[in-house]
């Protein structure tokens, strides 16, 4: 089951009311259980309490050290500094490379398996995806394993705490970010302003067009009207006046008919 981030804040805060009161050893043991404690990934708050800074100068500067590897380093920051750290148990390892992990998730989407492998100092396969697994569980990343091509799917990660110093490389690159999203923005206002003006255009053409064929549809009804009405009687004349050829092909059929009566006359005379 996915760790309660309710349970999770409200483990941190604990952790906190009671580094306000300890010192010294006291203070130490406290951290140790904070960097073993489930759920708990993030310890800015912790660093930044005085009595905290006060443990780098004193005994306990290691345990000092070691909560600042937990807040921004790696698992391999670890143990390229472990000659001066304290031992690490197995539920604090696991912790760290989870964060690692993170780190990780921060710059590449897709993680090779022989990547993380190198990383988490792992050494197969089955420890690598029992841990991610466990990961997943614990809400830190949610991505997919996928074993057909050895490699860690990424969609989503917890961020991690920040170094004061790291700010300005932050602030630059969110500036960059700004000054690329204006410059979207600008390209897009562009765009529509010239959409814009095409629509104008074309609905000017399309207004043009209607106006022409109104006016020349007025124009055609006039001219018939005008035609219609200067000879009513001619133009009725006209449609009674049976079409061209008609009186000739009626006259040529009558000739015909008088032919043959006087053909047939001759013909019975003479039978006579």
């Amino acid at each position: 089951m996915v760790m309660d981030l309710k349970v999770t804040n409200q483990n941190q805060e604990q952790f906190l009311l009671l580094a306000k009161a300890a010192k010294g050893a006291a203070l130490a043991t406290l951290i140790s259980q904070v960097l073993e404690a489930p759920g708990v990934y993030v310890f800015g708050e912790l660093l930044d309490m005085p009595s905290v800074k006060e443990l780098a100068s004193g005994d306990h500067a290691s345990v000092y050290r070691l909560l600042n590897v937990f807040a921004y380093g790696t698992y391999a920051d670890y143990l390229a500094g472990s000659s001066s750290l304290p031992p690490l148990s197995q539920a604090q390892k696991n912790k760290l490379r989870h964060l690692s992990i993170v780190s990780l998730a921060a710059k590449i989407k897709c993680i090779p398996y022989a990547v993380l492998l190198e990383e988490l100092r792992l050494k197969n396969v089955r420890q690598l995806e029992d841990l991610i697994i466990e990961a997943i569980y614990a809400d830190v990343v949610r991505g997919t394993l996928d074993q057909r091509n050895q490699r860690l799917e990424v969609d989503h990660s917890i961020g991690r705490d920040i170094r004061r110093t790291d700010l300005g490389a932050i602030a630059h690159t969110l500036q960059e970010w700004c000054s690329g999203c204006e410059t979207m923005l600008s390209g897009i206002e562009e765009q529509i302003s010239r959409a814009n003006q095409q629509k104008e255009q074309q609905l000017s053409i399309n207004q043009q067009i209607e106006s022409e064929v109104t006016n020349l549809k007025k124009t055609i009804k006039v001219t018939t009207a005008a035609a219609a009405s200067q000879d009513p009687e001619q133009h009725a004349a006209e449609m009674r006046e049976p079409p061209a050829g008609t009186n000739q092909r009626q006259s040529n059929k009558k000739a015909s008919k008088g032919k043959g009566l006087r053909g047939s006359g001759k013909m019975w005379s003479k039978s006579s």
